[in-house]
């Protein structure tokens, strides 16, 4: 039979001591950020609004809604038609200002040539600039290609005018140009000038009057508009590099601060309030942002200080401080503790940069305190 003293039974039965849980001394590179959210968007937008009634229709009304947000409409799609009659998108920066039909001249007309010549429909035979009966004949075809007969109203020229000869051309028996002239209303075209464009809202109903703008469609380079509390502000400041993800792909892009608001933000009319003001804050990518990332909600990691170059850093959990007042970490080798003075210098990424301030030495590898293992007792989770 064994016997054993009661101090020999609760040292055997007593909980072990618990893990101290240390971390190497690193030199890195020490990056202070602000992470926020933001919203890609581009730095041009356009408004589709109807302009006026269109011909023969009593009411201004929406009887086709084909645009979606988000869509990336390729050039002279159909988006939406109001009262039967289609409103399309084609490239150009111009914007259109007047009905263009035979007769008419100008760069608005050689955009509109242009335009229907890169989807397929060129102005055979006319002057650049000059809508004739090539382009007239481009127009037609245009508009039959996407379900649709063009308006016509009465030329400003004659057919042929005196000492103008048109090269010869096939004409079907209804294409024959009369007093009237195909037009591209004013009212049925949008011009985009990039080659990207993108549904951004859409306001149109089916059934609902044509009042207001119909949808928006952005387009051109993509920015970035974010915000930073108040707090943050001051670490904020233009040419600061920025890191830009995408949550929802995982992309990743880099970017750089191009302005800070020097006033807060004031929320829209129906938003509601900040919790505490907010300064905006453009961010410019350092090269073009595929075009998938348009109206994209992004995280941004804004980089607002970092060391010159590698510095000695320990986490910010090592950090303590003795009733002495003193700064210092506690390295650990085996079972031996010994505690170090150090400087605190910056901090950033969770590190904190440290500089030994007596004879101790604290070097790269060191295995410094930054806690303790809790127990974890039979029974529980």
């Amino acid at each position: 039979m064994l016997i054993k003293s009661p101090a020999q039974v609760a040292a055997e039965t007593a909980a072990p001591a618990p893990d101290v849980l240390t971390a190497p001394v690193v030199q890195k590179v020490l990056a202070q950020s602000v992470v926020t959210r933001g919203k890609v968007t581009a730095s041009q937008r356009t408004e589709i609004a109807i302009t006026g009634t269109p011909k023969d229709a009593g009411r201004s009304v929406v009887t086709k809604v084909v645009a979606e947000p988000g869509q990336m409409p390729r050039f002279g799609q159909v988006l939406v038609e109001v009262s039967g009659r289609p409103i399309f998108i084609l490239q150009g920066r111009l914007p259109a200002y007047r009905d263009l039909m035979r007769g008419k001249s100008g760069p608005d007309v050689s955009q509109l040539q242009r335009a229907l010549a890169g989807i397929g429909y060129p102005s055979s035979g006319d002057t650049p600039g000059v809508f004739g009966p090539g382009t007239e004949q481009a127009v037609v075809r245009f508009y039959r290609a996407i379900g649709y007969t063009p308006v016509t109203l009465e030329s400003e020229v004659p057919d042929q005018p005196q000492g103008v000869q048109d090269p010869p051309r096939k004409q079907e028996p209804e294409d024959r140009l009369t007093g009237r002239s195909s037009v591209v209303p004013l009212s049925e075209v949008a011009f985009i000038g990039s080659s990207t464009p993108r549904i951004d809202v859409v306001g149109a109903r089916v059934g609902s009057e044509a009042e207001g703008t119909l949808l928006s469609v952005t387009s051109g380079t993509l920015m970035i508009d974010g915000s930073v509390a108040s707090y943050e502000k001051g670490l904020v400041r233009a040419g600061q590099r920025v890191q830009i993800l995408a949550e929802a792909t995982g992309r990743q892009a880099t970017g750089t601060v191009t302005a800070v608001a020097k006033v807060p933000t004031k929320a829209q009319e129906g938003e509601p309030e900040q919790n505490g003001e907010t300064y905006a804050v453009r961010i410019k990518p350092s090269k073009n942002l595929p075009a998938d990332f348009n109206g994209a909600d992004v995280r941004l990691t804004i980089v607002a200080a970092s060391s010159e170059g590698k510095v000695l850093a320990v986490p910010s959990s090592a950090i303590s401080a003795g009733a002495d007042g003193l700064t210092a970490v506690t390295v650990r080798t085996g079972s031996k503790e010994r505690r170090i003075a150090v400087q605190v210098g910056m901090t950033g990424d969770g590190y904190v940069q440290v500089t030994p301030e007596g004879s101790e030495p604290l070097v790269q590898g060191d295995r410094v305190v930054v806690g303790i293992q809790p127990l974890v007792t039979a029974g529980q989770p």
